[in-house]
C-alpha cells in the first residue's frame, strides 16, 4: 500500500520528517535532469544515421535522444510495456516530432518473455557476440529485425540501435525460465 503512495505529497512529507531533506528520484529515473543527461548520447558522429532506435521503459532516455537528434532523423522507441500511455509521457519531454513509439514488440508487457524471443536473443549473441537483455534491448532488436524483414526502412537507410544495457537481469530471468521449463538465455 505504501508503494502506491510513493508520489503523493503526504508520503513525501512523511519521508522528509523521517529522513530530512532528500532528492526523490522517480521510478525508472525519468525526470528533467535525466533527460538532459540523455541529450548527450548523440553527437556529431551520429549525424549520418537516418534512423535511431532505442528501447523504452519510462521514456526518459528516448526523450533525451529525441531532443538531441537532427530533425531529418527518424527515431523509433521500442516500448517494453503493454499499452500506449507512454506516447503522452514522452511527448511531455520530447521537443521534436521526428519520433514514433513502436508498441508491437513488448511480448506481453514489461518483463514478459517467450521462447521466440529467447531463441532470437541467443541467436543474435551467437552471430554478433553482443548480448541482449530480455526486458528491453532484446525486444528492440527483435523489432528492428522484423521491421527490416518487412521493408519498413527505405533502401539506403542507416540505422543506429542504442543498446541501453540491462544485462544484469539475465541470471534472474534464467531462474524464472527454468521454473517454466523454457529455454535459457545464453550468458
Amino acid at each position: 500500500s505504501k508503494y502506491k503512495e510513493k508520489n503523493t505529497l503526504p508520503f513525501i512529507e512523511m519521508l522528509k520528517s523521517e529522513i530530512g531533506d532528500f532528492y526523490l528520484i522517480p521510478e525508472g529515473g525519468t525526470n528533467r535532469l535525466a533527460i538532459e543527461g540523455c541529450e548527450e548520447i548523440l553527437d556529431a558522429s551520429t549525424h549520418e544515421f537516418t534512423h535511431i532506435c532505442c528501447a523504452v521503459g519510462t521514456g526518459g532516455t528516448f526523450a533525451g535522444i529525441v531532443n538531441c537528434s537532427k530533425p531529418r532523423q527518424q527515431l523509433l522507441g521500442f516500448s517494453s510495456l503493454k499499452g500506449d500511455f507512454l506516447q503522452h509521457d514522452i511527448a511531455n519531454f520530447a521537443q521534436g516530432n521526428n519520433w514514433k513509439l513502436v508498441p508491437n514488440y513488448h511480448f506481453g508487457g514489461y518483463g514478459k518473455i517467450n521462447s521466440e524471443l529467447i531463441r532470437f536473443i541467443n541467436s543474435f549473441k551467437n552471430e554478433t557476440g553482443i548480448p541482449l537483455d530480455p526486458v528491453y534491448t532484446g525486444k528492440m532488436f527483435f523489432g528492428i529485425y522484423d521491421l527490416i524483414k518487412n521493408g519498413y526502412f527505405p533502401k539506403g537507410s542507416r540505422i543506429l540501435a542504442i543498446h541501453t544495457g540491462g544485462l544484469q537481469g539475465i541470471i534472474g530471468m534464467n531462474e524464472l525460465l527454468r521454473k517454466k521449463n523454457l529455454p535459457l538465455l545464453e550468458l
